[in-house]
């Protein structure tokens, strides 16, 4: 059995099928584990869900803001923007179903303890992945409640209820989230949309640059420079295209590359931390 990890997809099938085959993934026996945003932007969101849904307990899925977003737009909270991409899967016969199976995926998976034999890699305790990161102002039991809060809200009869809560920045502090509905709509954004934060571990939503292009006078850094949890779990997320895959602590595995927008897709072998990258299929 192997353990396969892979950014976000954006509806970029044809790069996913392609890696599945180049690492000859069979899923009677290997887990793929998918960090989040399977839709939007990309050419074939509609194969992409398919796909990822008949793997069955292979797959194991994290929410990204993209896809959320696709279950309010399917909910009529929001319209679909023609850069979304959605309007062939809107219209697919199966489009109910798979939403109900998409609205009951989690915010947070927890990956089996398999590391390389590195001294650093030994002292890790767990490993947990979420589409953007943890807010640094949570411990790890504060995230899995609250993902577990989040799931349970988005499982439930009254998903359309909550789905249009969920949009806006505020609050962006942990310690002034006191409603039901300031925790689910902070714990949506810290999970799927968290890049930057300023110094106080506050959520800060407008950069996307790496951290080497970016100027660092407005006082944010990125997430993981402030978060204590990393310290002994290591953290796989997608969703920072511009960090390219790269960050200097060992346990931290940014896995979105930017396939959608012409780079490539990512996917990581979790036993011996082997990348496997297929190139943006341009042709499409």
């Amino acid at each position: 059995m192997a353990i396969y990890l892979v950014g976000d997809i954006q509806g970029c099938f044809n790069e996913l099928t392609a890696l599945l085959v180049q690492v000859n993934f069979d899923d009677n026996k290997d887990i793929l584990y998918l960090a989040g945003d399977l839709v939007a932007r990309g050419p074939d969101s509609l194969a992409t869900l398919r796909l990822v849904k008949s793997l069955g307990e292979s797959a194991k899925v994290v929410l990204g803001n993209h896809d959320l977003h696709l279950l309010a737009v399917h909910a009529g909270i929001k319209k679909a923007k023609k850069s979304d991409n959605l309007s062939v899967l809107l219209a697919a016969d199966d489009v109910d179903e798979l939403m109900t199976w998409l609205a009951a995926q989690p915010l947070l998976q927890k990956i089996p303890n398999i590391h390389s034999q590195t001294k650093q890699q030994s002292k890790t305790t767990y490993a947990y992945m979420s589409h953007a990161g943890i807010s640094p102002q949570w411990q790890l039991a504060d995230a899995i409640e609250q993902a577990q809060f989040v799931h349970t809200k988005l499982a439930s009869k009254e998903r359309n209820t909550w789905l249009a809560h969920m949009y806006g920045e505020k609050p962006n502090n942990w310690q002034q989230a006191k409603s039901d509905i300031d925790k689910f709509r902070y714990s949506i954004n810290a999970f799927t949309r968290m890049r930057y934060c300023f110094s106080d571990g506050s959520l800060e939503f407008s950069q996307k640059e790496s951290p080497e292009h970016h100027n660092m006078s407005n006082n944010i850094v990125p997430w993981y420079e402030l978060s204590q949890t990393i310290n002994n779990t290591a953290w796989v997320f997608g969703h920072w295209a511009s960090l390219m895959g790269r960050c200097s602590h060992a346990n931290i595995y940014p896995l979105d590359t930017g396939c959608v927008w012409g780079n490539q897709l990512t996917m990581l072998r979790w036993h011996d931390k082997k990348h496997f990258r297929q190139a943006a299929i341009l042709s499409r």
